[in-house]
């Protein structure tokens, strides 16, 4: 599956228009949220600060080029969230019958785990993987904050903040929760806890340990645990490097080389067909790192799943037409890289470029030095730094200096 340049024939005159704005100077102060001003002028000088817009109209051109990604490596994490540079949290798809009647409320008061979601592990475990395979990308994210950027255009509910960091010639973008996020999380009501662990038991009753095995929805839902794959590719001219959770591969020993083996699995109230704002996260989510479909098991209010259904992503924008597209998706995503690479220009550890995004305003950022949103630690400024100095250690640096995507 090669994503290609695909002809937008809504495309015309908009394609003229570049989507970037002016804006004054902020630097320094946290972001403002005030739209810019009308109008839609290129922004040439990366040391102003600008604004990105986030109209639909600026994003409707061609498709941009979207290499095939590449799974590059993989890590895992166990039940006490320690990496390891491994498949071995790696779970196999068991096929479920067409209509289950699974209890996703099972095992919720006494046979689950969370999670400490106040423990904020930013680029933490993507940055152990690098330290051992030593790509040259651009940049360096989880899937989770492309997502976000690809669903931009059409978020309507929540905001978002990114920070930027240029090190060694790579930009790694690492998400900042929101004040919003925050009171949402603190304040959450049991009932919605409870949702959240739906999800998870949904898995456990479709994912076995190994090929040969079955699922046990009778065992614990741990929710430290978790399989990442490593996807390198590249955006039109951005070379990304990205992580992000699997939920599980096809067992047939037929099946092709990850990612194309790989399934996501969701849970989405009992309808046709999931909701707008779900179906475009579920398919950006999966389209990203080139997994091919993803099963959804549809459950009643009391959480029990009364069907599954299976979702190719490569149909997934005809199945609720003229809501959203996905060259609007790409086409904005690929231009954020481009105003992230124009405007963080400063190659130091210390300091970041804090991008804001609300709904139906545009992107805008502040720069702030070694401050609270500095994320990158120094265990890893420290040895990236070491390994590109020292002619001792000629693999990273032999990696960082020649290899592209």
């Amino acid at each position: 599956m090669d994503h290609r340049r695909s002809h937008n024939p809504n495309s015309g005159q908009q394609n003229r228009h570049s989507a970037h704005k002016r804006r004054r100077d902020d630097t320094g102060r946290r972001p403002n949220h005030h739209q810019s001003q009308s109008g839609s002028t290129p922004w040439q000088n990366p040391l102003c600060s600008r604004g990105l817009s986030t109209r639909r109209e600026l994003y409707e051109r061609d498709f941009p080029v979207y290499k095939q990604p590449v799974e590059v490596g993989c890590f895992s994490l166990d039940s006490e969230r320690r990496f390891f540079n491994d498949s071995r949290q790696l779970r196999y798809y068991a096929e479920p019958d067409r209509n289950p009647h699974f209890d996703l409320k099972d095992g919720y008061k006494d046979r689950y785990v969370k999670r400490d979601e106040n423990l904020k592990e930013k680029l933490d475990h993507i940055l152990r993987w690098i330290l051992s395979h030593c790509p040259y990308v651009d940049f360096v994210t989880w899937r989770g904050h492309l997502t976000k950027l690809l669903t931009t255009p059409y978020e309507a509910r929540e905001g978002w903040l990114l920070a930027v960091t240029r090190f060694r010639g790579t930009l790694y973008i690492s998400e900042v929760e929101t004040e919003a996020s925050r009171r949402e999380r603190e304040n959450r009501t049991e009932r919605h806890a409870e949702m959240m662990y739906w999800g998870y038991k949904f898995e456990q009753y479709t994912c076995a340990d190994n090929v040969h095995s079955l699922p046990d929805p009778g065992g614990v839902v741990n929710t430290n645990e978790g399989f990442c794959t490593v996807v390198q590719t590249r955006l039109s001219d951005h070379r990304l490097l990205f992580s992000g959770e699997v939920d599980c591969r096809d067992k047939d020993p037929k099946a092709p080389a990850p990612p194309a083996c790989y399934v996501e699995l969701k849970t989405s109230l009992e309808i046709t067909t999931p909701k707008q704002f779900k179906l475009i996260k579920w398919w950006a989510q999966s389209f990203l790192p080139g997994v091919p479909r993803v099963v959804a098991g549809f459950r009643d209010h009391d959480g029990v799943v009364v069907a599954v259904e299976t979702f190719p992503v490569s149909k997934m924008s005809q199945l609720i037409k003229n809501c959203w597209k996905p060259t609007v998706c790409m086409n904005f995503c690929c231009d954020f890289l481009s105003f992230v690479k124009q405007t963080a220009t400063e190659d130091d550890p210390g300091v970041v470029y804090l991008f804001s995004f609300e709904p139906h305003r545009d992107v805008t950022y502040s720069i702030h030095r070694d401050s609270q949103y500095s994320f990158l630690p120094h265990w890893y400024v420290d040895e990236i730094t070491r390994s590109q100095l020292s002619p001792h250690m000629p693999s990273c640096y032999h990696a960082f200096s020649s290899l592209a995507v």
